[in-house]
């Protein structure tokens, strides 16, 4: 015995969609499924350093697409999630590991880094290259995957794990970035730390530091880099936050920085792998943020 009516039957069959509606629909869906994906800009920006340019020579092409592997990378660092717990949508774990090991040891990512900042300081009307910085360190905890070797302990902020110390321009981008243990004392691997920065950025001439710096690194800095290092020193009786001259930029890179979740704690073997993680989070910031204001083609021209 039928319960409905033949007619209410179908009145009750799924809505049928246009074909082009359904189409526009599964490409939007394989283009973009997760909030770290890249869009049109975002991909049209990375990919002129992140795709391998065939010149003629032998040999199999990549079995997937580079936007798939910078994808891929950028989901680790914005949800935290280990190696293995990459969701099936992308490619294999391994592969997109050999990639981004690839990357940060090819000097790749560096340069990917470099140029999307100079695009950034010139989108707001300053030049390309950097005179002024700031200089900060931030503690973050470890977990059981860091070796006993390269962590340490900080007195002062309680944690026990790794240090990372770097260097922005005056908009807060990064510039230069060193991994250490926490047990590391700043004025110490400052003199490395600017050495190097000043080495990459001939152009700086001014660092802004807080009071950690204090001591003979000013001098050894006008003497050895021609560089001159002011400090922002604290309010007479402060003794909780308050928002201080150039001193705020860098807290507010720091900020970016946390939230990516594979930031917020150190989980790498290696110091050098955190840093990149880091570097793939401003990378995740700054393209973004030129995005906004770009067109595909308009990004992929310069």
């Amino acid at each position: 015995m039928t319960l409905y009516p033949i007619a209410d039957q179908q009145s009750a069959s799924p809505r049928r969609y246009p074909p082009q509606r359904v189409r526009r629909e599964r490409e939007r869906a394989v283009r973009r499924r997760y909030p770290s994906d890249l869009t049109d800009a975002q991909w049209a920006l990375i990919a002129p350093l992140v795709t391998p340019v065939v010149d003629g020579r032998r040999g199999r092409p990549p079995a997937h697409p580079m936007r798939a592997i910078v994808s891929a990378i950028l989901y680790i660092t914005c949800t935290g999630c280990s190696w293995r717990a990459l969701p099936r949508e992308f490619p294999p774990p391994g592969t997109v590991y050999w990639w981004f090991a690839r990357w940060r040891d090819d000097h790749t990512l560096m340069r990917l880094h470099e140029r999307l900042r100079e695009q950034c300081r010139t989108a707001t009307g300053r030049q390309s290259r950097p005179t002024a910085g700031i200089i900060d360190s931030q503690s973050v905890r470890a977990a059981d995957t860091v070796p006993r070797h390269s962590r340490g302990f900080d007195v002062a902020k309680k944690v026990n794990g790794r240090k990372r110390h770097i260097v922005v321009d005056s908009m807060g981008l990064l510039l230069q970035i060193m991994v250490t243990g926490a047990g590391v004392n700043d004025r110490s691997i400052a003199r490395h730390l600017l050495w190097r920065t000043r080495l990459f950025h001939p152009e700086l001439r001014l660092i802004w530091a807080d009071g950690g710096y204090i001591g003979t690194l000013a001098t050894w800095c006008r003497h050895a880099l021609d560089l001159t290092l002011f400090l922002v020193r604290k309010l007479p009786g402060q003794h909780t936050f308050v928002v201080l001259p150039r001193r705020w930029v860098v807290e507010r890179t720091f900020a970016w920085i946390s939230k990516k979740r594979r930031c917020v704690r150190d989980y790498e073997h290696l110091p050098a792998t955190h840093a990149a993680f880091v570097t793939w989070a401003m990378i995740h910031v700054m393209a973004t943020r030129l995005a906004r204001h770009t067109n595909p083609a308009q990004a992929t021209n310069t």
